[in-house]
């Protein structure tokens, strides 16, 4: 992850020996004007980096702009800006789009100068961009037209030893569009006349003046370059998928002026690198649009020589069906892309980041916190709250470096102040995080919602504590909206991605000082699991007792652990216990909701057995394993807290009760014996606890 500091964990894309996915697409060492032999050299797939919000996907794109900056022709959009959104300036729908508005932006950025060789000019989508806007000027004031055909018109300067012409050139050239278009004449037509007359001057290069023919070609133009700028106006103007069309040959005219930049020998050996768009949010708008227009278009045998390489959010999208597939540790030497001719789509290289390891989030907390004191155990901890996310964990450090030694757990690290800018006040780190994580349309709703396990769940929830408009189509539209972005499914959770999950409960149980709402979720989550009759169907006993846990209440979870241990089977018994206990717990409060003060965590005393003198045992029930249960719960509750640090004592006690509960069990001694060796070793680590035969995808906090 990228933010001001050298970007971890990401070596396949960057790294020059072996050369990682980027130089060899690009054919230059990254932040080095030095040549590398390039990998698909006929044909380029369109690169996606995919995954789920915060895994560092605009870092990576951030920091390719960044090594290829002044050495080749490079571009950097984020289609989530507001200027892809809507025109501005008073500009008509009709006459602008996304995919309009981003070839604008990034010609601008590939026609500045780099080593070696000067601006690049981009004649033909000047002439497209301005047939387009010239269809909005019914009504416009000649002053807004100036500001619009000047910007267009700039894309064709060059820059070289005639410059001063050159702009002399785009102001002579401006004056005429806005006079022909204030004629009598057709509009549109005017404007275009005028700026295809730009082209005969004597002073412009002969490239250009090839360059003026070359919507000729488009269909039904009849070898007229006038008239195919007319129908292009034409087609932008009436919207749909005449309009694509029209944005498809803009494309079209804006990789054909790059090819042209390239051609001839002298060109070539100038330019060593080849250029490079790069297109952050590729699922908004204009991302799709820019993305199919080449696709087809290199389907189709139109060539192009240009690195796209895209940030996309998700891991899918219908349009991408049938795109090549690769996980980042695939690509480190080569990608082995080869497209299907008979699909589009094939032509994409969908990239899979994958989250942070733990090596990455010790040397990334440790860069961070150079002067700070920091606990052994935080970087683990940080991966294991954050399952790796590069975004949680550098905000984790940058609070951890600010607030450390006054905070003293990562629970403490999200709720104080991080401050990101220097011109701003801090924030609550968590409310940070979720600025970034959670889409801002739906943060209320999810805020209530993470505390469900299903769409029964969350339905209760949408009906207790969310607007009568928010039903259960609403909630299941939700969930797949989720799965769409990224996040996984995970059975028994309704946010599947434990880290956004428990920050979003960090927010529910932080809406009011009294936590009324954090109360009133987990109260309506206890009723919905009620025995129906007679039957008290174990998982539903198990997510009830668990919500009731997120309450402080553990009398009925040690009751119900103390009863079952001698015949439930020992396997579903720790699995049981492991869910029970992971309920969250942010900070201790009372039955009315009343803070305690302080920051010490009763769940370390009791687990250490220092309240048991003052228990009352219930009648009737052996009193040594009751007790020995009530210890062992709190024990896990707090070494599975993802916001807490593991305590070193707790986790001997944990060790000691298992080995003590395997001598109870024969049957069940082999798991219990082996359990009280991998569960704290694992919480020393920062590992979720192991179940022996779960599998290495059980995290332990999803289904009961």
């Amino acid at each position: 992850m990228l933010v001001g500091r050298r970007l971890h964990g990401r070596g396949a894309l960057f790294d020059t020996d072996p050369a990682g996915l980027a130089p060899r697409l690009v054919g230059l060492r990254p932040h080095q004007h030095r040549a590398i032999a390039v990998e698909h050299a006929k044909e380029l797939p369109f690169v996606l980096l995919t995954g789920g919000r915060g895994l560092g996907k605009s870092a990576v794109l951030d920091e390719l702009r960044d090594a290829y900056k002044g050495h080749t022709p490079v571009a950097l959009i984020d289609c989530e800006e507001a200027q892809f959104a809507a025109p501005s300036g008073g500009r008509p729908a009709e006459a602008w789009s996304p995919v309009s508005q981003a070839l604008l932006v990034v010609a601008e950025q590939l026609a500045e100068p780099v080593t070696g060789a000067g601006r690049i000019t981009f004649p033909r989508l000047m002439s497209g961009l301005v047939a387009v806007a010239a269809g909005g000027w019914g009504d416009a004031d000649s002053e807004r037209i100036r500001r619009e055909v000047e910007r267009i018109l700039l894309l064709n300067e060059g820059g070289s030893w005639i410059g001063g012409f050159a702009g002399r050139m785009v102001g002579r050239v401006t004056a005429n569009v806005v006079a022909a278009v204030s004629g009598t004449g057709p509009l549109v037509a005017s404007a275009i006349e005028a700026t295809l007359e730009s082209f005969s001057d004597s002073f412009v290069s002969r490239r250009h003046q090839r360059a003026a023919t070359w919507w000729r070609d488009y269909p039904n133009a009849s070898g007229n370059a006038r008239r195919g700028l007319i129908l292009l106006s034409g087609h932008f103007r009436a919207g749909g998928t005449s309009r694509e069309h029209a944005e498809r040959y803009l494309v079209r005219a804006l990789l054909a002026d790059l090819t042209d930049a390239y051609a001839g020998v002298l060109p070539r050996m100038r330019r060593l690198g080849r250029a490079v768009v790069l297109v952050d949010n590729a699922q908004s708008a204009p991302g799709p649009g820019l993305t199919d227009a080449v696709l087809r278009d290199r389907a189709d045998g139109i060539a192009d020589q240009v690195v796209f390489i895209g940030g996309l959010r998700g891991h899918d999208q219908p349009a991408l069906r049938n795109a090549v597939r690769r996980s980042l540790v695939e690509v480190v030497r080569r990608s082995d892309w080869t497209p299907d001719p008979a699909a589009p789509s094939s032509r994409a290289l969908l990239v899979a980041l994958p989250p942070l390891g733990p090596d990455d989030t010790l040397h990334l907390v440790g860069a961070v916190c150079t002067d700070a004191p920091v606990p052994s155990q935080l970087p683990y901890a940080t991966h294991r709250l954050t399952g790796g996310n590069p975004l949680g964990i550098v905000l984790l450090a940058d609070s951890a470096a600010q607030n450390l030694p006054g905070a003293a757990s990562l629970g403490e690290l999200l709720t104080a102040d991080v401050r990101q800018h220097e011109d701003r006040d801090g924030r609550p780190t968590y409310l940070e995080l979720l600025d970034r994580l959670v889409p801002a349309d739906r943060l209320a709703e999810l805020t209530v919602l993470a505390a469900a396990h299903d769409h029964d769940s969350a339905c209760a929830l949408a009906d207790a504590l969310l607007p009568d408009d928010f039903g259960p189509a609403d909630v299941r539209a939700l969930q797949t909206r989720l799965v769409r972005e990224g996040l996984p499914e995970v059975p028994g959770r309704f946010v599947g991605d434990s880290f956004i999950r428990t920050l979003l409960l960090l927010r529910l149980h932080h809406r009011d000082a009294d936590h009324r709402q954090w109360r009133e979720a987990h109260e309506t989550l206890i009723r919905h699991y009620e025995p129906s009759g007679d039957d008290d169907d174990p998982a539903r006993a198990r997510y009830r007792l668990h919500h009731e846990l997120a309450l402080g209440a553990a009398e009925s979870a040690v009751a119900y652990l103390r009863d079952a241990f001698p015949t439930l089977d020992i396997r579903t018994w720790l699995r049981s216990l492991r869910f029970i206990a992971s309920a969250p717990y942010f900070h201790a409060h009372d039955a009315e909701g009343r803070d305690f003060a302080g920051s010490e965590d009763r769940r370390a005393a009791i687990a250490l057995g220092r309240t048991d003198a003052g228990q009352v045992v219930p009648e009737g029930v052996d009193a040594v394993l009751h007790l020995r249960i009530r210890r062992l719960l709190h024990a896990v509750w707090q070494l599975t807290d993802p916001l807490a640090l593991p305590d070193a004592k707790v986790c001997d006690r944990l060790r000691f009760e298992l080995e003590q509960l395997s001598n109870l069990r024969p049957a069940g001694n082999a798991l219990l014996w082996r359990a009280s060796r991998d569960w704290p070793e694992d919480a020393l680590a920062g590992r979720s606890l192991r179940v022996p035969d779960d599998g290495d995808g059980d995290n332990g906090d999803g289904e009961a």
